[in-house]
C-alpha cells in the first residue's frame, strides 16, 4: 500500500508537470522534496551562489520558484540587453577598424566578402554559440565549466593567461588613444604642421608645401646636389613624427627601453581607473556602462560615414576597398585571411565569452544571440571599412597618389594614416575628438569583459560566499596588477613589446585552445549530451548544421587556421625594423605559456584522480563531476536531479530515483508538457 507521503509526492509531480513554464524548466519530485522537507546535498560551490534564504520568497513557502534567478548571489544581467550590448562591444574592438579594412583591400576587394561570410556561417557563428551555451548552462567563469571534463581544466587557465596578456597590451593601446584625444583639445592638431620641437628636417606638411609628395622624384642632377635632395625629399608626414617621436619617443631596439614616458603613463593610469571604476559592482555597474560605450562607436561611424562620402576623392577610396577581384578567390591564402579574421574578431577562445553568457538567465535563447552578436560584428567591420576608406580616398586624392600608398593596417593605420588625414578636413579637431573618442569607447568594450574574465574565473574558483562579498577588492587587485605590468609598454620601446605580443600571444594559442574545446565538449564530453543539455536550457536542441560544424566542419577550419598561420609565418617587423632571434624566441614563449597549461593540468589532474587501472583512471579523469549542470537546483532536473532524502512522515524508505527513469516534465514536440514513464 502507497503511504501518504509517496502520494503527495505523485501529486506534486503532476503539478509540477503543470507548472512547467518553460521548455525544460519542469520540476520534478526532488524539487517537491527540496521545498518540503530537508535539502539535497549539493556542492558548496553552488549552495554558496544560492545565496541566503529569503523567507518570503516563493521557493521557501513552498510554490515553485519562478524563472527569475533573482537569488543569485553571483548575479545576473538587469536585462538581455545589457548583454548583447556588453558582448557586442567585446566582439566590436579595434581589430574591426584598423585590421579588416586592410585585409579586404588586400585580398580581393568585395571579392574577399564571400570567403568572409561563408568562414562566418561555418566556423565563427557555430563557435559563438558553443561558448555561449557552455558558459550559461553552467553558470560558471572560464574555469568553473570544465567541471563538464576535469581534466581539460587547463583549457580554462589557457584562456586566463591569453586574457591576461591581451588585457595588458589592450589597455595601452586605449591609453594612446586617451592621449590623441586629450592632443585634440586644442585649435590646432599638434601634428598638422613642422614646426615643433620633435619634428625633423624631413618633415613636410602637405598644408604648408601642397606641391610636394611623397611620390616626387628629384630630376637627373650631378653627385652630391642630386643625393641631397633626394634625401630632402624622403618627406616624412607630421603626423608619422609625431607618433614616433613624441608619442612613443621611440628607441632603436627592442632591447633598449629607455625611460618610461610620463604622459602615456598618466593615461594608462586613467584607461585602468576608468575599467575598474565601470567595473567597481562586476555587471551591475558595467551593464548600465555599456549602453553608452556599446552604442555611441555606432554614432560616431555614422557621422564620419557621411563627412567621408562627401569628400573629393571618396569615391576613388570606395573603389579600391570593395571592387571585386575574383581571381584572389582561388588563393588560399585570402581563406586563411578569411578564416583568421572571423575567428579573432569575434573573441572566441579568450574566455570572455563564457563568462559574459555565465551571467544570463538559464533559459535565455543563447543561439538568437550568437547569430545576432556575430553579424552585428561582421557588418561593422564592412561599415567601418567604408569610413576609413572614404578618408584614405581623399586623403591620397589630396596628395595625388594610389590609395595603396596609405592604406596601412594596425597602429599605423589609426595613429598615423588617419590622423593625417584628419588635418585636410575642415574643423580638424573636431573630426579627431570623434574618431579617437570612439576608439576609447571600442577599446573599453573589450577590455571591460576581458578584466571581468580574469576576476569571475577567480571568484568562481574559490567559490564560497566570502570571495562573493570582496569581489570588489579582486577586480581592484586585478586593475592594479595590469597596470603595473603595463608600465613596460609605456617606454620608449614599448611598441615593439605591444606588437610582439599582438603578434603571438594570441594567435597560435588561441586556435589551438578553441580546438582543443571543440574536440573535449563534442568527443570526451560527446555530443549527444551537450545536445541534450541545450535542450535542457533553451527547449529545442541545437540545429543539426551546428552539430556537424561542430563536430566536423569548425575544428577541421581551426586547424587548418593553425596551418595556415605556421606556413604563412614570417619574422615579425615594424616599420624598418626586424625583431631580433631572442625577441621572436620570447614571443614563442608567450604563445607558449598559454598552451602548456592544458598538458600539465592534465597531468596533475591524473595523478590525482582514483583508479586501479590507467584505462579506469583516464575514465574517471574525463568525466563530469558531480556538481557539473545548472547551477540553481531549479534547473538540475532530469539526469542532474539530486537524490531525494528518505522522510520519516512518509511511512517507507524511499529510493533515490534514476535519472533515466525519473517522472520529469517534459516538453515535447506540441510544446505541451507530458510525463515520462517511471520506475520506482
Amino acid at each position: 500500500m502507497v503511504g501518504k507521503g509517496a502520494k503527495g509526492m505523485l501529486q506534486a509531480m503532476e503539478e509540477a508537470g503543470d507548472a512547467s513554464v518553460s521548455p525544460g524548466a519542469g520540476r520534478g519530485v526532488n524539487e517537491w522534496r527540496r521545498h518540503t522537507h530537508s535539502t539535497p546535498s549539493v556542492h558548496p560551490k553552488m549552495a554558496a551562489a544560492q545565496g541566503p534564504a529569503d523567507p518570503s520568497s516563493p521557493e521557501q513557502n513552498g510554490s515553485m520558484p519562478d524563472e527569475k534567478d533573482h537569488s543569485l548571489q553571483r548575479g545576473n544581467w538587469g536585462n538581455q540587453i545589457e548583454f548583447v550590448l556588453t558582448s557586442v562591444g567585446y566582439a566590436v574592438g579595434l581589430g574591426n577598424v584598423w585590421r579588416f579594412p586592410y585585409l579586404c583591400y588586400r585580398n580581393g576587394g568585395g571579392a574577399f566578402l564571400v570567403p568572409y561570410f561563408i568562414m562566418l556561417i561555418f566556423c565563427g557563428i557555430p563557435i559563438f554559440f558553443m561558448e555561449l551555451s557552455f558558459g550559461q548552462f553552467a553558470s560558471q567563469g572560464c574555469l568553473g565549466v570544465w567541471r563538464i571534463s576535469p581534466m581539460f581544466k587547463g583549457v580554462g587557465y589557457g584562456m586566463m593567461v591569453v586574457s591576461t596578456y591581451i588585457g595588458i597590451y589592450y589597455n595601452v593601446v586605449v591609453c594612446i588613444a586617451f592621449y590623441y584625444f586629450f592632443s585634440s583639445l586644442t585649435s590646432v592638431l599638434p601634428w598638422t604642421y613642422c614646426d615643433n620641437p620633435w619634428n625633423t628636417p624631413n618633415c613636410v606638411s602637405m598644408l604648408e608645401n601642397p606641391n610636394i609628395t611623397k611620390s616626387t622624384q628629384p630630376s637627373a642632377m650631378p653627385g652630391n646636389i642630386s643625393q641631397a635632395l633626394n634625401q630632402t625629399l624622403q618627406r616624412t608626414s607630421p603626423s608619422e613624427e609625431y607618433w614616433s617621436f613624441c608619442v612613443l619617443n621611440l628607441s632603436d631596439d627592442v632591447g633598449n627601453f629607455g625611460e618610461v614616458q610620463v604622459h602615456l603613463l598618466s593615461c594608462l593610469l586613467v584607461s585602468w581607473v576608468v575599467v575598474f571604476l565601470c567595473l567597481i559592482q562586476g555587471i551591475r555597474s558595467s551593464g548600465k556602462v555599456v549602453y553608452f560605450t556599446a552604442t555611441f562607436p555606432y554614432v560616431v561611424l555614422t557621422i564620419l560615414f557621411f563627412r567621408g562620402v562627401t569628400l573629393e576623392g571618396a569615391s576613388t577610396g570606395f573603389k579600391y576597398y570593395l571592387t571585386p577581384q575574383w581571381d584572389k578567390i582561388l588563393e588560399a591564402k585570402v581563406w586563411g585571411d578569411a578564416a583568421s579574421q572571423i575567428f579573432y574578431s569575434l573573441g572566441c577562445a579568450w574566455g570572455g565569452l563564457i563568462t559574459m553568457a555565465s551571467y544570463n538567465r538559464f533559459h535565455n535563447n543563447c543561439y538568437r544571440d550568437s547569430v545576432v552578436i556575430s553579424i552585428t560584428n561582421c557588418v561593422t567591420s564592412v561599415y567601418a571599412g567604408f569610413v576609413i576608406f572614404f578618408i584614405l580616398g581623399f586623403m591620397a586624392n589630396h596628395l595625388g597618389e594610389d590609395v595603396s600608398q596609405v592604406a596601412d593596417h594596425g597602429p599605423g593605420l589609426a595613429f598615423v594614416a588617419y590622423p593625417e588625414a584628419l588635418t585636410l578636413l575642415p574643423i580638424a579637431p573636431l573630426w579627431s575628438l570623434l574618431f579617437f573618442f570612439m576608439l576609447i569607447l571600442m577599446g573599453l568594450g573589450t577590455q571591460f569583459c576581458l578584466l571581468e574574465t580574469l576576476v569571475t574565473a577567480i571568484v568562481d574558483e574559490v567559490g564560497n560566499k566570502w570571495i562573493l562579498q570582496q569581489k570588489i577588492y579582486v577586480t581592484l587587485g586585478v586593475a592594479v596588477a595590469g597596470f603595473l605590468l603595463g608600465i613596460p609598454l609605456t617606454s620608449q620601446a614599448g611598441i615593439y613589446w605591444l606588437l610582439l605580443m599582438d603578434n603571438y600571444a594570441a594567435s597560435y594559442s588561441l586556435v589551438i585552445i578553441s580546438c582543443i574545446m571543440c574536440v573535449s565538449i563534442m568527443y570526451i564530453y560527446g555530443h549527444q549530451n551537450y545536445s541534450e543539455d541545450i535542450q535542457m536550457m533553451l527547449g529545442f536542441p541545437p540545429p543539426c548544421f551546428f552539430q556537424i560544424c561542430w563536430r566536423f566542419i569548425s575544428p577541421t577550419i581551426i586547424f587548418l587556421i593553425l596551418i595556415f598561420l605556421v606556413i604563412q609565418y614570417q619574422p615579425i617587423t615594424y616599420n624598418q625594423y626586424r625583431y631580433p632571434s631572442w625577441a621572436e624566441a620570447i614571443g614563442f614563449l608567450m604563445a607558449l605559456s598559454s598552451v602548456i597549461c592544458i598538458p600539465f593540468y592534465a597531468l596533475f589532474h591524473f595523478q590525482r584522480t582514483d583508479g586501479d587501472t590507467f584505462l579506469q583512471r583516464l575514465k574517471n579523469s574525463t568525466k563530469p563531476t558531480r556538481d557539473w549542470g545548472p547551477a540553481l537546483l531549479k534547473h538540475r532536473t532530469g539526469r542532474y536531479a539530486p537524490t531525494i532524502p528518505p522522510s520519516p512522515e512518509d511511512g517507507l524508505e524511499v529510493q533515490p530515483l534514476h535519472p533515466d527513469k525519473a517522472q520529469i516534465p517534459m516538453v515535447g514536440s506540441n510544446d505541451s508538457s507530458r510525463l515520462q514513464d517511471s520506475q520506482m
